[in-house]
C-alpha cells in the first residue's frame, strides 16, 4: 500500500495565506480577497490534528476555534474568501487580530486600504428617567463628526450606512436590552418600570455600560439612589436574669428597618424606601436578621428598638456579636462580667468541699465548676460525660458545696427505678453530711415523704413513680433537680417527660452518657425541661433547625444549632481524660428488690435459718450439700426468681437495672462483656435482649473451641 513518513511535532505550523485588494479593470474598489491552501483537519479522540505536507501536529484549542470560520467556508484544500466594503471593518478589527496566531500572511499595505474603512467605532449612552423608570439613549460615535443612534438598528425601514461596524454595534445593542428591553417612538430605550428592573439598573446595568463607552446621566436618573447599607447599633444590658436589646439605626426609621429585614427573609437584593431611594440588603442586614430569629423578636419589638429576653441566650448572642462585622454593640458591665465568668471556668474559685478534694479527679473538677458557673448564671446545663467518668459524683460535690455554703433548700433526683438506691448509696459514701431520702413505699407513705421534704437535703425518686405523685409537688419549690439518664425524656409527649417538667426548682441539669447532638428531637425535650423555650417550641425547632438538618443536611443551620447548644453540654470522652483515670474504673450499682422478689427473698431466709437451727453438728457436716444448695437458690432469687419458680411474674430488679446498664451503654456507643456465673439466667437475659432488639452473641463451656473463636472474632470486628 500506500506510505508515507511523517514528522509529528506539538508545534501546529502557520498556514500561510495572502489578502489582495479586489479592484475592477475600471479602478473601483470592491473589498478584499483571502486565499490560500487550508491543511487537512483530523479528528482524533480527545483533539484534533492538522496534516500539512509530511507534518502531523496536535491542533491548540485557541488556534482551532480561530479557523473555525475559514473551515466552514471551504472545509479542506484551497480557500478564497470575498470580504465586501460593508464587512471590512468586521473584518480587520475583529476576524484578523483573531487570526493573527494563526496565519502567515501576506497583503498589501495596510495604510492603503485604511482609506476605505471608517474610524473605529465608540459608545456614548445618555441616562434619563421618567416617573422612576429609566431611559437610555445609545449612540455610535464614529471619529469627531458622525454620532447615530443605536436605536436605527430596530427601527424598520431605515437604511443602515455602508461604514457602520455592524458587529460591535449588534454586540453592544444586546447587552443594552438585557436592561432597556422597550423602544419608544422618540427612540429611546426604556427599562421595565418594576422595582426588580430598576435595581438591576441601576447596580448592574451602569457599570456595564461604563465598561463599553461614556456614560452621562441626567438630574433625575441621579435622583434614583441606591445607598450600600444600614448601620445597625445593637446595646446589651443584664439584670434579674433578664437580658436588654435596645436596637437602632442611624440610616433609617426601625419600622422601615423591619420593612427591610422583610424584604431579607424573602431574599430579595434590595429594599425600596419611602423617599423611593434603593438600599442595597447587605451583611449588617443578614446580621440582625440571623439575631432577631435566634432571639425569636417579632415586629413588636423591632418598632419599640427594645426587647428583653431570657439571660441564657446571652453566650449564643456574643457569638453571634463576635463574628458579625457589620453590627456596632455596646455591652454593660453585669453582661461582660457574665461572658467572663462562663469563659474562665477552669479559673473561677468555687471552692471543693473538703472532703472530696482528695477524691475529684480533674476533668470532675473542671465538671464540678462547669455546674456551679451556670447555676450561678441561672442558666441550666447537660453533663454528658462517657458512662464511668462519674457523673454522679460531680453533682453529689455541687449540692454538698451549696449546702456548706448556707444554701437553703432540698434538691430533687430524678433517675431510672433500677438507679435510685445507687445514687442514695454514692451520697453516703461521698457526702455523709447531706440527709437523703428515696422516696418510697406506698402511695400515702410516698405523700409524706414529699410533703415534709424539707426535713431532708435530697429526695430522690424514679421518672415512674414522679409520674404517679406529680400532684404531690405541685406547691413545692426545690434548690436543684437533677435528671440521670436524661434520655428517658426523650420523647416530649410522655408522663414522664411533662413530669420532669412540672416541678419548680431555681437550677436544673440534666446527665445523660450517650452523645445527644445527633439525636435532635431527644436534643430539644432535654432543654425544653432545662431552659423551656430556648430552642423555641417544638413546631419552630423542627421547621427551622431540625428538618433542615436531619433531611436537607443543611450547613447553616448545623452551625447555629451547635452554637446556640454547645455552651451548656459538657461531654467528656475516656480518650480525652486517660491521664486522669486510674488502670481500671469500677462502679457498683446497688439494686433494691421488687415487692414480689423482696418477698421470696425473705421465704428462703426464713427457711434457710430454720433449717440451720434444727441441725446439729454431726447432721452439719452431713447437709453442707444441702445448705451449699439453698444458698444458691437465695442467689438465684437475687438474680431473677424466674430461675426458680416457672409461673413467677412479679419482674427482678437486677434483670431490670441490667437492662438499663446495658441500654445505656450501647446509647454511649459502648461494647459490653456481660457475665453470669448462671447459664440459665443467660437464657432469660437472651429472651429480654430479644425483646429490646438488641443482638448479642453467647459463649457457654458447651461452645467448641473453633466456634468460640469465630464469635470472639465477629464481637471484634463486627458492630454486635
Amino acid at each position: 500500500g500506500d506510505t508515507r513518513k511523517l514528522t509529528i511535532t506539538e508545534d501546529t505550523p502557520k498556514i500561510r495565506m495572502e489578502l489582495r485588494k479586489d479592484v475592477t479593470e475600471d479602478g473601483v474598489f470592491h473589498g478584499m480577497i483571502l486565499q490560500g491552501e487550508l491543511p487537512r483537519i483530523l479528528d482524533g479522540v480527545h483533539a484534533r490534528y492538522c496534516l500539512q505536507e509530511k507534518q502531523l501536529s496536535r491542533m491548540d484549542r485557541g488556534r482551532l476555534r480561530a479557523l473555525e470560520p475559514l473551515l466552514a467556508e471551504s472545509g479542506e484544500g484551497n480557500v478564497q474568501m470575498h470580504i465586501g466594503r460593508n464587512f471590512l471593518t468586521d473584518f480587520y478589527y475583529h476576524i484578523l487580530p483573531e487570526l493573527a496566531d494563526s496565519i502567515e500572511l501576506s497583503e498589501p499595505d495596510r495604510n492603503e486600504i485604511m482609506q476605505f474603512l471608517p474610524p473605529e467605532v465608540s459608545f456614548r449612552f445618555y441616562l434619563d428617567a421618567e416617573e422612576g423608570t429609566p431611559l437610555c439613549r445609545a449612540t455610535a460615535q464614529y471619529g469627531e463628526q458622525v454620532e447615530l443612534p443605536l436605536s436605527d438598528w430596530v427601527q424598520e425601514g431605515k437604511p443602515v450606512s455602508d461604514f457602520r461596524d455592524q458587529f460591535q454595534e449588534s454586540a453592544v445593542l444586546m447587552r443594552l436590552e438585557e436592561y432597556f428591553p422597550y423602544l419608544r417612538e422618540d427612540g429611546e430605550l426604556a427599562a421595565d418600570p418594576d422595582e426588580d428592573s430598576v435595581f438591576r439598573v441601576l447596580t448592574e446595568g451602569v457599570d456595564l455600560l461604563c465598561r463599553m463607552g461614556e456614560v452621562m446621566s441626567t438630574s433625575r436618573f441621579d435622583a434614583l439612589k441606591v445607598k450600600r447599607g444600614v448601620k445597625v447599633q445593637v446595646g446589651v444590658s443584664v439584670e434579674s436574669g433578664l437580658m436588654d436589646l435596645k436596637i437602632s439605626s442611624e440610616d433609617v426609621s426601625l419600622a422601615e428597618l423591619a420593612e427591610i429585614l422583610s424584604s431579607y427573609r424573602k431574599k430579595k437584593k434590595y429594599h425600596r424606601l419611602k423617599n423611593g431611594d434603593y438600599i442595597r440588603i447587605d451583611d449588617s442586614i443578614g446580621e440582625l436578621a440571623a439575631l432577631t430569629e435566634t432571639l425569636q423578636l417579632g415586629k413588636k419589638e423591632l418598632l419599640s428598638g427594645e426587647a428583653s429576653v431570657p439571660a441564657y441566650r446571652a453566650l449564643y448572642l456574643e457569638q453571634m456579636l463576635e463574628n458579625a462585622q457589620k453590627i456596632y454593640t455596646t455591652r454593660d458591665r453585669h453582661y461582660r462580667q457574665l461572658i467572663k465568668d462562663f469563659r474562665s471556668v477552669r479559673e473561677s474559685d468555687y471552692e471543693v468541699p473538703e472532703e472530696l478534694v482528695q477524691t475529684l479527679r480533674g476533668y470532675q473538677l473542671y465538671g464540678y465548676k462547669w455546674l456551679r458557673t451556670l447555676s450561678s448564671c441561672g442558666f441550666g446545663g447537660i453533663l454528658a460525660d462517657e458512662m464511668g467518668l462519674g457523673k454522679t459524683l460531680q453533682i453529689i460535690a455541687v449540692l454538698l458545696a451549696e449546702k456548706q455554703e448556707g444554701s437553703i433548700g432540698t434538691s430533687l433526683i430524678v433517675c431510672p427505678a433500677s438507679l435510685v438506691y445507687n445514687w442514695e448509696e454514692e451520697f453516703r459514701r461521698f457526702a455523709p453530711l447531706l440527709t437523703i431520702r428515696p422516696v418510697e413505699g406506698s402511695q400515702t407513705e410516698r405523700q409524706e415523704i414529699i410533703e415534709h421534704s424539707g426535713k431532708w437535703d435530697v429526695l430522690i425518686t424514679s421518672y415512674d413513680t414522679l409520674k404517679r405523685d406529680i400532684q404531690a409537688y405541685e406547691q413545692k419549690l426545690f434548690l436543684y433537680e437533677v435528671l440521670d439518664e436524661a434520655q428517658f425524656i426523650k420523647n416530649q409527649t410522655t408522663a414522664s417527660a411533662k413530669a420532669v417538667k412540672i416541678i419548680r426548682s431555681k437550677h436544673r441539669f440534666a446527665l445523660t452518657g450517650t452523645p445527644i447532638e445527633n439525636r435532635l428531637s431527644e436534643l430539644w425535650s432535654i432543654f425544653d425541661y432545662l431552659m423551656p423555650g430556648f430552642l423555641y417550641r417544638y413546631e419552630t425547632f423542627r421547621n427551622e433547625l431540625e428538618r433542615p438538618i436531619t433531611r436537607e443536611g443543611d450547613e447553616e443551620a448545623s452551625l447555629r444549632l451547635r452554637r446556640m447548644t454547645a455552651p451548656f453540654i459538657l461531654r467528656r470522652l475516656k480518650t480525652e481524660v486517660l491521664k486522669d483515670l486510674p488502670e481500671k474504673v469500677e462502679e457498683t450499682h446497688v439494686v433494691r428488690f421488687a415487692e414480689e422478689q423482696q418477698k421470696l427473698y425473705d421465704a428462703q431466709v426464713v427457711r434457710m435459718k430454720n433449717l440451720l437451727q434444727e441441725e446439729t453438728e454431726d447432721s452439719f457436716r452431713k447437709s453442707k450439700i444441702q445448705i451449699l444448695a439453698e444458698l444458691t437458690r437465695i442467689r438465684q432469687i437475687c438474680c431473677d426468681p424466674a430461675l426458680l419458680f416457672e409461673n413467677y411474674s412479679g419482674g427482678s430488679a437486677k434483670m431490670e437495672a441490667c437492662v438499663d446498664l446495658i441500654r445505656s451503654a450501647i446509647e454511649g456507643e459502648h461494647r459490653v462483656l456481660l457475665f453470669s456465673q448462671f447459664t440459665s439466667m443467660l437464657d432469660l437475659l437472651k429472651e429480654r435482649l430479644k425483646q429490646e432488639s438488641i443482638a448479642y452473641f453467647e459463649i457457654t463451656g458447651a461452645t467448641p473451641k473453633k466456634e468460640r473463636m469465630r464469635l470472639v472474632t465477629d464481637f471484634n470486628e463486627g458492630d454486635v
